[in-house]
């Protein structure tokens, strides 16, 4: 009897928090609602475009044929996947993909920590705006147009770098179709291209570091280096591995509007990935189903890559997304 007196109080109490905790949400939003009204389109992007798409992943495991039934007219289990898992195209572009990713994980990611540091170093301010504005630019470039610039820098025929190498050795170097070429042409453009918005994130965090921080240590005689090694790094690595967490999650979605439009038959070895093999299999030879399942594996090791990532990162530097 006691004890059941004390489940009822004791469910009676998390009921009680429960709805204090609701209203508590309430009258926050009440107070603020003009702020949470902002959130109502990114809501509606997501749910439109992420979320009630996901039930079109049934056709991976249904035979579907443009002009039948929307989901698909005969249940074919795992067929699908045992097909791509067969596939040496796939598994190609499956290394390729990881190896480019990778890369360009490895190369990258400490390019715009390095930029925000030495951008936190200039005590010239007019000249600090002017570095950020300038690296920024290449971000609202669209993609169509940074390809053609490549092509048109690279060009055998009438490119710069062509032309250099003609003077300096005699001959040219057709980038562009070469497969050992692709990478080191994506990852430098990429760099190029999101350097300086990549870097206000790490901005933002080496501003709200304590200033007494940096008094402290010149008191105890740090100079600039060692004020950068022990007082800006540490305040910026919770903003590191976050973002460290989030680019591993997303190791298997490489640029696909980019690798589509710098690649060709020439350079499958080395570009052909992932997302390109599913645009090819799934939309230009319209096997859907194929390319959905395609798609759905791509998915699975990208939850796991963000899981482990996650649970590492909480274990040994105890910063985590959850």
């Amino acid at each position: 009897m006691g004890s059941n007196i004390e489940i009822q109080t004791a469910t009676a109490v998390a009921t009680k928090a429960k709805v204090g905790r609701g209203k508590q949400l309430w009258k926050a939003i009440k107070k603020d609602w003009q702020l949470y009204t902002l959130l109502l389109l990114p809501l509606v992007h997501y749910l439109i475009f992420r979320y009630i798409p996901m039930y079109g992943i049934i056709i991976a495991f249904r035979r579907y044929q443009p002009g039948g039934p929307v989901y698909g007219s005969q249940w074919v289990g795992t067929r699908y996947f045992q097909m791509f898992l067969r596939d040496q195209g796939f598994w190609r572009a499956f290394r390729n993909n990881i190896i480019l990713s990778v890369e360009y994980l490895v190369i990258s990611f400490p390019f715009p920590i390095i930029f925000a540091l030495l951008l936190n170093e200039l005590k010239n301010l007019k000249f600090k705006k002017f570095v950020q504005t300038v690296s920024y630019l290449p971000h609202f470039i669209s993609t169509v147009i940074v390809v053609g610039m490549i092509k048109e820098i690279l060009s055998p025929s009438v490119g710069v770098v062509n032309m250099v190498l003609k003077n300096l050795i005699g001959k040219t170097i057709d980038f562009v179709s070469e497969p050992g070429w692709f990478r080191p042409i994506y990852i430098a453009s990429g760099i190029w291209q999101h350097l300086g918005w990549n870097s206000i994130i790490y901005l933002a965090a080496l501003s709200g570091i304590n200033p007494e921080l940096y008094e402290a240590a010149r008191i105890d005689g740090a100079n600039r280096f060692q004020q950068m090694k022990y007082v800006t790094i540490p305040g910026i690595m919770p903003t590191v591995m976050v973002l460290l967490i989030l680019n591993i999650g997303s190791l298997m979605a490489v640029g696909f509007e980019k690798i589509l439009l710098l690649y060709n038959p020439q350079t499958y070895e080395t570009a052909d990935v992932i997302s390109t093999f599913l645009y090819r299999m799934g939309l230009t030879m319209n096997n859907y189903s194929y390319g959905a399942a395609v798609g759905l594996f791509e998915s699975i090791i990208g939850v796991i890559l963000l899981t482990t990532a996650n649970y590492l990162s909480r274990k040994f530097t105890d910063s985590s997304l959850w």
